[in-house]
């Protein structure tokens, strides 16, 4: 058996960058351009990620947009040890009971269309971060994503890919999606330049609210009348009363949306302590039990246990092993408790304890079982089981927007995925952000305002006694879930991916890799990464495969081999298919700062000095 990690290749695709004055890192060059150039005139971190993130709503308009969501996990330069959740997920609309959706045919809430959309929750977020940390102007932050929205920006060839495989729809159910994504009648050529001119008008609406009579001579507040006009002016009317037009949706068939202006008004982002864990020295801060975020605490309490560092390393059959089965364990506890309710019983499912008695169950064999523990007085909850066949395309998790087979057949339906910004200041602040939903795939394009609703309830389960049960004013349980890492109470690390269920998987193979095996932000970004397929997916239509587990080919055969023999059934999902890390650094005894971010899709930069 082997006893040490596999060392740190000695080629990466591009290098971890080094400097002492600031770096950011995305999913998408366009936004971390923006961020680094807000750092260079002068603006800190969180003015940097405000500006990034409206700018990802325009130049990744496939995986997010200012109909969604987002979660944040931030430290401030004045209180560097408190980690603090940024929380941008908003509820279920009052109306959205499980009776109502019942009684429209549904089994499950649809993968599109409004029944599947929560109050957006991700421009109210930035807002409010930019208002109580940022030092901007509202004007300056939004004008990279005004221009970019009226003026064009060469659209990505992913980008384009979706509008195309997206057309039959548009044209046949949604008119207004292809009124704004297929000009002249087709879709878009990788590099050519598109718009969205009614989004920017919204943002240009946002910001002259700010400069009103009456509002008082202080950034905050012009911030604040932004704000208003989101929550309860000119945006919800005009989104409430577009969801309330019967439309197409995943499941087939038309049915009216149940959001309303009285629920944007409801809904305001704010923040939460986060929920730590400490692993090899190190605190991990993640969100709370509404979201995904304690699947990744879980895991590294149960690795921590082991005496024997290779079955921490992703990249041998052993370790390889261990992290899928552990992921297991952790994502059946997941949906058998997490949920918006305080009776989650975290404290339990985060304790030495608790961990010992799920490692335990890890054995030579892959389990194909989904097993949560069992925790005295609470009954966990089991979801419907619905098998999917391994020889359908793999995807990358929440992800692409292509025919998902259910049985080997195209069944239609398209995904959407998700985005992720870092960035660190010369000063020390430091954020992790994850936005998402409110794909162009995800409902129809609202014209008044440039963008679509999101479909984060597809999240919840239409039977009653599970954790995510749909009830009117909870929030999903959603996926999104960043990571703040903290060394003697000063941020070390800000990480993330999208990828859904897949997030926290391919982040602990970052911090295995990191903290554990020595490597590089770029070193453990690049390489081989893998995650399981075993557990109850979290977006319509919910299925899974029993013991399947998905791996880059660059694993090798000797490992992805040794894996079927104890019983893993696997996906080889291709060379360079699986996770969009990207991550900043900050040594506090030096100041020295770092960066990396994701080759695979030639899409995701870092950028620093």
């Amino acid at each position: 058996m082997p006893d040490a990690f596999t060392p740190p290749p000695s080629f990466t695709t591009r290098p971890t960058l080094r400097g002492t004055f600031g770096m950011s890192a995305s999913t998408h060059w366009l936004a971390t351009g923006t961020a680094q150039s807000v750092l260079e005139r002068g603006g800190n971190a969180f003015d940097a990620a405000v500006a990034a993130g409206f700018v990802l709503h325009v130049v990744e308009p496939h995986l997010n947009g200012p109909g969604g969501d987002m979660t944040g996990v931030f430290a401030t330069a004045r209180e560097p040890g408190r980690a603090t959740v940024l929380m941008g997920q908003g509820p279920a609309p009052a109306g959205a009971s499980v009776e109502h959706y019942r009684s429209e045919g549904l089994d499950l809430v649809p993968g599109s269309g409004a029944l599947a959309a929560a109050v957006p929750g991700a421009v109210d977020a930035w807002l409010v971060l930019l208002r109580d940390h940022g030092t901007w102007e509202l004007a300056d932050v939004l004008t990279p994503a005004i221009d970019y929205a009226r003026n064009g920006h060469p659209v990505h060839d992913r980008v384009a890919a979706t509008i195309a495989q997206m057309r039959e729809l548009f044209e046949t159910r949604w008119p207004t999606s292809a009124a704004a994504w297929l000009p002249g009648g087709r879709a878009p050529a990788g590099g050519e330049l598109i718009r969205n001119e009614a989004y920017a008008r919204t943002l240009n609406r946002l910001v002259a609210a700010g400069r009103r009579p009456g509002v008082p001579d202080a950034r905050p507040a012009r911030v604040e009348a932004a704000r208003a006009q989101w929550r309860t002016g000119f945006v919800a009317e005009e989104a409430a009363a577009f969801a309330a037009a019967p439309h197409w949706h995943a499941d087939g068939a038309d049915h009216a949306g149940v959001l309303t202006a009285e629920d944007f008004a409801a809904f305001e982002a704010g923040y939460e302590p986060a929920v730590t864990a400490t692993f090899r020295g190190y605190t991990i801060a993640k969100t709370g039990a509404w979201g995904q975020g304690p699947v990744l605490l879980q895991m590294l309490r149960i690795l921590d246990g082991f005496d024997n560092d290779a079955r921490l390393d992703p990249s041998t059959a052993l370790g390889a092993h261990t992290i899928l089965e552990t992921q297991k364990l952790a994502l059946a506890d997941r949906d058998a408790y997490y949920g918006d309710d305080p009776d989650v019983p975290l404290e339990t499912l985060l304790s030495a304890e608790y961990a010992a008695e799920r490692r335990a169950l890890i054995g030579q064999e892959a389990s194909a079982e989904i097993r949560p523990g069992a925790i005295g007085g609470h009954t966990p909850f089991l979801p419907p089981q619905i098998v999917h066949d391994p020889t359908s395309a793999a995807g990358t998790g929440e992800p692409t927007v292509a025919p998902v087979a259910a049985s080997g057949a195209a069944d239609g339906v398209r995904r959407g995925d998700t985005c992720h910004l870092d960035v660190v200041d010369r000063w020390g602040n430091m954020i992790a952000a994850t936005p998402s939903g409110g794909w162009l795939q995800s409902n129809p394009y609202i014209p008044e305002l440039g963008f679509c609703l999101g479909t984060r309830l597809q999240m919840t389960w239409l039977e009653e006694g599970a954790p995510s049960t749909l009830t009117p004013g909870r929030r999903p349980r959603t996926t999104l879930t960043p990571t703040l890492v903290l060394r003697d109470g000063r941020p070390v690390i800000a990480v993330g991916t999208p990828g859904g269920d897949q997030q926290d998987q391919w982040q602990l193979l970052y911090l295995l890799r990191t903290i554990v095996g020595g490597y590089s932000p770029q070193q453990a970004i690049d390489a081989p990464a893998l995650h399981t397929t075993s557990n109850t997916g979290s977006f319509w239509p919910r299925t899974r495969v029993p013991g399947g587990a998905v791996v880059e080919d660059r694993l090798g055969e000797e490992v992805i081999g040794e894996l079927e023999e104890r019983g893993h059934r696997v996906t080889r999902a291709g060379d360079w298919s699986q996770g969009r890390l990207s991550a900043v650094t900050r040594d506090p005894d030096t100041g020295v700062l770092g960066a990396a971010a994701n080759p695979r899709g030639a899409q995701g930069y870092a950028a620093g000095r």
